[in-house]
C-alpha cells in the first residue's frame, strides 16, 4: 500500500488553491471581456441608447437611479424570500406525508402536475384577482413557482433511502418517525439543497412577474414603467438588480448545503 507523506500533502493544498482560484478568474474575466466587447461595439456602431446601452449607459444609469433602484428592491425580496420558505415549506410537509399515505399522493400529485403545467404569466393574474395586489398575491405566485421541483426532488429523495438501512431499523423496531429522522431524511438532503437552488431563481421570477400584473412598487413594476418609457440603461439596471438577488439567494442556499451535507452521495457503479 502506498504511503502519501505529510509533506507531500502540504505541497499539494497551496496548489489545489491556486487552482481553485484561477477557476473562480475564468468567469469574471469572461464578463470584463464581454463588457469590453459591448463597450466597443456600441461606441463604434452608435447603437441608440434605446436599443441597446453601453456599459458605460448603465453604470451612469446605475448610479444615477441607485436610491430608486434600492428603494423598488425591498418589496421584490421580501415578496420572493417570503415565497420561497412557503412553496418549499409545503412541499416538504406534502413529500413527507406522500411518503406514509400514498393515497394522497395519488390524489394530489396529478393536481401539482396541471398546476406546474400552466404558465406562471397565466396563473398570476387569476392570483392577482383572488388575492388582490398587494404582497399575498405576489408571495402565492413565489410560492407556486418553487412548490414543484422540491416537491418531486423531496419525494425521490425520502425514497431513495437505502434499502438495507431500512431494513436494519425495521428488525431494531424503530418508529417512523425514527427512521424517517435517522435514514430517510439523510438520504433526501442532497436532492432537497438541489431543488432549493433551483427555486432560488425562480423565487424572483415569480415575484417579479406577479408584479407586472399588477402593483405599484417592485422590480417587476420597475421594469414594466422603464419599457414603457424606453429608458433602456435603467431597464438593465433593474434586470442586474434582479440576478444579483437571485445569485444571492442561490449563494446562500449553496453556503447552507455545503454546512449541513458533508457527505458524498453515493454514486452508481
Amino acid at each position: 500500500m502506498a504511503v502519501i507523506s505529510p509533506v507531500a500533502t502540504r505541497q499539494a493544498e497551496p496548489s489545489r488553491k491556486r487552482r481553485r482560484g484561477g477557476h473562480r478568474l475564468v468567469p469574471i474575466a469572461g464578463i470584463v471581456v464581454l463588457v469590453i466587447v459591448a463597450q466597443i461595439l456600441t461606441t463604434a456602431f452608435s447603437i441608440p441608447v434605446y436599443i441597446f446601452p453601453a456599459p458605460s449607459d448603465v453604470v451612469g444609469a446605475m448610479i444615477s437611479n441607485y436610491p430608486l433602484v434600492l428603494t423598488h428592491m425591498w418589496p421584490t425580496i421580501f415578496e420572493a424570500v417570503m415565497g420561497f420558505l412557503l412553496g418549499n415549506s409545503v412541499a416538504i410537509l406534502l413529500a413527507v406525508t406522500f411518503m406514509y399515505w400514498r393515497s394522497a399522493e395519488r390524489m394530489v400529485m396529478p393536481m401539482a402536475i396541471i398546476a406546474h403545467t400552466i404558465p406562471v404569466v397565466a396563473i398570476a393574474p387569476v392570483l392577482v384577482i383572488m388575492m388582490g395586489s398587494g404582497f399575498t398575491s405576489k408571495i402565492a405566485v413565489a410560492a407556486l413557482v418553487c412548490f414543484f421541483p422540491t416537491l418531486v426532488n423531496m419525494v425521490k429523495g425520502l425514497r431513495s433511502a437505502d434499502r438495507q438501512s431500512i431494513e436494519l431499523m425495521q428488525v431494531l423496531s424503530a418508529s417512523k418517525t425514527e427512521t424517517l429522522t435517522n435514514i430517510r431524511a439523510y438520504a433526501c438532503l442532497p436532492f432537497l439543497f438541489s431543488a432549493l437552488k433551483i427555486a432560488a431563481g425562480s423565487a424572483f421570477i415569480g415575484a417579479i412577474i406577479a408584479e407586472w400584473i399588477g402593483s405599484q412598487q417592485g422590480l417587476g413594476y420597475l421594469i414594466i414603467q422603464t419599457t414603457y418609457s424606453y429608458d433602456t440603461p435603467l431597464l438593465y439596471v433593474v434586470m442586474l438588480a434582479a440576478s444579483v438577488l437571485s445569485i444571492s439567494l442561490f449563494s446562500v442556499v449553496a453556503t447552507a448545503e455545503r454546512l449541513i451535507v458533508r457527505w458524498k452521495p453515493a454514486e452508481d457503479s
